[in-house]
Parts: C-alpha cells; sequence; structure tokens
C-alpha cells in the first residue's frame, strides 16, 4: 500500500488486507483485492523465464557494464501515480529495457542506451465478428518507423460491463513498425484465447518500441463488443 501525506492523507495507491486502493478520471475509490488464478501457462512459464535470465545475466556483466547502468538510471526516471520522480535502479533498468527487446526480437544490450522518442500510435478502433472468427485494429501511427516494433497485447473476454483490464493484457504478437493498419488479429487471438464469443468485451492496447533502445511509447487501449 503507498501513502502519500499531507496534514491528513492525501492519496493512496496499492493493496491492504482485502482492499485496494487506486484512482481514476472519477477520482480515488476502493475495491475488493482479487487474487488472480495463477494458470501457469506456457505463456506465462515463458516471461518469467526471460525476468530470471536478464536478471542472472546481470551478474555476467562487466563492472564497466553495470556501471553504465547505474549511471543512465536519472535518464530513465518516471513519475509514479503521486507525480514524484523515481529512478529505477540499475539492474531494473537492465532488466526491464532488455525484456522489452527480447520481446520485439532484439539483441541484448550491455551497455544502457540513452532515451528515444519511440514514434507513437494515436488512434484504435477494433471491430470482433464471432461468426467470421475475425478481429481487426485500425490505428493510426505517428513517426513509427522500420526501426522500430509494434507491440499487440489483448485479454482474454471478459464480460460487456466490465473497463477494469489493466492487469490481464498479455503480448499477443508484434509487428515491423512501418505494417500499414489494419491488423488482422482474428486468428493470433483465437489461437491464444479461444473462439470470441458475441456480447462478450475484447480489449487491445498498442504501443510502440524503439528497437535501438528500448524506449517505449504510450501505448494506446480500445475495447469492442464481440457481434454475432
Amino acid at each position: 500500500m503507498k501513502v502519500k501525506y499531507s496534514a491528513l492523507v492525501s492519496q493512496m495507491s496499492g493493496k491492504l488486507n482485502g482492499s485496494v486502493a487506486s484512482f481514476n478520471r472519477g477520482g480515488a475509490y476502493l475495491r475488493n483485492k482479487v487474487t488472480p488464478v495463477n494458470p501457469q501457462t506456457t505463456f506465462q512459464q515463458a516471461n518469467r523465464n526471460k525476468l530470471t535470465s536478464f536478471s542472472q545475466q546481470w551478474s555476467a556483466l562487466t563492472a564497466a557494464e553495470r556501471l553504465s547502468w547505474n549511471n543512465s538510471v536519472t535518464a530513465w526516471a518516471k513519475t509514479d501515480i503521486f507525480g514524484d520522480v523515481r529512478n529505477p535502479s540499475g539492474i531494473n533498468l537492465f532488466v526491464k529495457i532488455n525484456v522489452r527487446l527480447a520481446t520485439a526480437g532484439q539483441a541484448v544490450l550491455t551497455t544502457a542506451p540513452s532515451p528515444a522518442s519511440a514514434g507513437s500510435i494515436s488512434t484504435l478502433t477494433i471491430v470482433a465478428d464471432e461468426s467470421a472468427s475475425t478481429l481487426i485494429a485500425t490505428f493510426t501511427a505517428s513517426g513509427v518507423t522500420a526501426a522500430e516494433t509494434i507491440i499487440v497485447e489483448a485479454c482474454e473476454q471478459v464480460s460487456a460491463g466490465t473497463d477494469f483490464v489493466k492487469n490481464k493484457f498479455r503480448v499477443l504478437t508484434t509487428f515491423v513498425g512501418s505494417t500499414a493498419s489494419p491488423l488482422a488479429l482474428g486468428a493470433l487471438y483465437e489461437a491464444r484465447f479461444g473462439n470470441m464469443i458475441a456480447g462478450r468485451k475484447i480489449f487491445v492496447r498498442i504501443k510502440s518500441i524503439d528497437n535501438a533502445t528500448g524506449s517505449v511509447s504510450l501505448p494506446f487501449v480500445a475495447s469492442t463488443i464481440v457481434v454475432a
């Protein structure tokens, strides 16, 4: 549980006992904590193996290589949910960047890169059809080149009234950054999550990664109700 204090508590975020504190456009809220099912799928195990592998590779770096990561953390600082700037540790930065690059099919970086500006996805709409087994994603990209990779993530089908799926996204596929819209994702989606069901809701998230540095764009999310 994270708490930011003023004269009284001004914001809370995280888990405590059976509750989760967070906030969205409507303001702060509490919801019941739900323990996710651990299916231990091959995809899940592959992701865990990536994290383990890169954590182990950190020890194999030279002292100069590790120093480059430790000295680069301020350049890769992020603003947290309270608006405070947070620096990653050197090892966390090394693992994060290389997991991204591995997802994009790129080689391991042993020396820390400088951040770069990845191209952005500015619009995204998706249409899902049960009878045709199609899932079409139409997007607009700005500045995304062949030197970048488009990462497409999706989540399992949820009820039509569900809006909170932040932790359910899984990598569905990748495309060369210069790939033109629209993207046909139906076969890939059903191979990963099963047949689409009319009336259920699907979320898709797209972002781009710079292949040289692992810099990532802000993700763009869209959802749709599967039609019959």
